[in-house]
């Protein structure tokens, strides 16, 4: 079988500059490209720190554009040490859910966006 990668999720929004700015500065998100190849096209790369899949905020590209903003619900950011993100995020004026954990040491919480896409912060127990 060939080898699959993904490497770019398209995130609906409805202001493509206040959700840059959120990802960026709230988030820690860095940005990759910001590209407006005609007068209705724009293709916004954001990449999560320590990650090789990037999430792409974008107008004029058809089926994308169709995606209702705020759809996007349960995109896993996986993180090393969930309280310390909390932290950050509550820093920056993230409000997250509540923290659940799981029996076998899995940790849990989540986020939303501007638009409402709702995010899911997962931190996994250290394997032996």
């Amino acid at each position: 079988m060939p080898t699959f990668k993904i490497e770019l999720v398209p995130v609906p929004v409805v202001d493509i500059d206040a959700a840059k700015q959120f990802y960026i500065e709230k988030i820690g998100f860095h940005l990759d490209h910001d590209v407006q190849s005609s007068e209705t096209t724009r293709i916004v790369q954001l990449t999560p720190p320590g990650s090789a899949c990037s999430i792409l905020l974008s107008s004029g590209l058809p089926e994308i554009s169709a995606m209702q903003p705020g759809s996007l619900k349960g995109l896993h950011l996986v993180v090393p040490n969930i309280h310390a993100v909390l932290s950050q995020l509550a820093e920056h004026g993230v409000n997250t859910s509540d923290l659940i954990e799981y029996p076998g040491g899995i940790k849990m919480s989540g986020f939303h966006d501007p638009d409402g896409n709702g995010w899911v912060l997962q931190e996994l127990p250290a394997k032996s």
